[in-house]
C-alpha cells in the first residue's frame, strides 16, 4: 500500500504546496468531492489561473465511511465496456464500495474536473485511503474543515402552502374533537328528553 500511495510523487513539484487532509467519515459523497475538486484545482487561492497547475495535495481518509443520499447505494451504477461485442459491464455503488471504496471518491472528483491536459497532474495530487492510516505523517498536514451546509429558506409560496396545510390539519383535529363533543351533547339531550 505505501508504494502505491507514494507512486507518482516524484513527478509533482511539491514546493510551496499545502497538504490538505479530508476526513470522509459521515460526509456526503458529492459535497465532499466538490470541495476536493476546488482545492485540487487551486480555486480556493487568490492566485488561481485556469491554465496553471497550482492546486494543493489532497489526502482523503476513511473512504469506506462515506455516505450517499437517497437510494443511490442501489440505484447508481458504474458502467464500462470491455471492447468485445455485448460486453457492457456495470457495478452498483454498493458493490463498488465493497470492492474498492477509494475508486468511488476518485471517480466523483475526476468527473468534476475539467477535461484538459492538467487533469493527470491533478489526479496525481489526490491520495485516497480506506481508513485513517497513511504514509504522509512526516509532511506538514492541514486538516480541511468542511464549510457549513447552507440550507435555503423555503420560497414564500411553498412556505404559505405548508402553513395552510398545518392549519388545516389542526382544524381537522379540532373538528373531530368538536364532533365528538356534539355527539355527547345530543346523546345527553336525548337521554334527558326520554326520561
Amino acid at each position: 500500500m505505501p508504494q502505491r500511495a507514494l507512486a507518482g510523487i516524484r513527478r509533482i513539484n511539491l514546493e510551496g504546496l499545502r497538504w490538505r487532509v479530508f476526513d470522509a467519515k459521515g460526509q456526503v459523497l458529492g459535497r465532499l468531492a466538490s470541495q476536493i475538486a476546488t482545492v485540487i484545482q487551486g480555486k480556493d487561492k487568490p492566485t488561481y489561473t485556469p491554465n496553471r497547475e497550482e492546486g494543493d495535495m489532497c489526502i482523503v481518509l476513511n473512504a469506506k465511511d462515506i455516505c450517499v443520499t437517497g437510494r443511490k447505494l442501489t440505484d447508481k451504477f458504474y458502467r464500462w465496456h470491455t471492447g468485445y461485442i455485448g460486453h457492457l459491464k456495470e457495478r452498483s455503488l454498493k458493490d463498488q464500495m465493497a470492492k474498492d471504496p477509494t475508486e468511488v471518491i476518485r471517480k466523483a472528483v475526476l468527473r468534476m474536473l475539467p477535461r484538459n491536459k492538467l487533469r493527470d497532474d491533478r489526479d496525481r495530487k489526490l491520495r485516497i485511503f480506506t481508513n485513517d492510516e497513511h504514509p504522509f505523517g512526516d509532511r506538514p498536514l492541514e486538516p480541511y474543515v468542511m464549510p457549513p451546509r447552507q440550507v435555503r429558506e423555503l420560497r414564500p409560496r411553498t412556505r404559505r402552502a405548508m402553513i395552510r396545510a398545518e392549519k388545516k390539519a389542526e382544524q381537522q383535529q379540532q373538528g373531530t374533537n368538536n364532533t365528538s363533543k356534539r355527539k355527547k351533547n345530543k346523546d345527553a339531550e336525548a337521554a334527558a328528553v326520554s326520561t
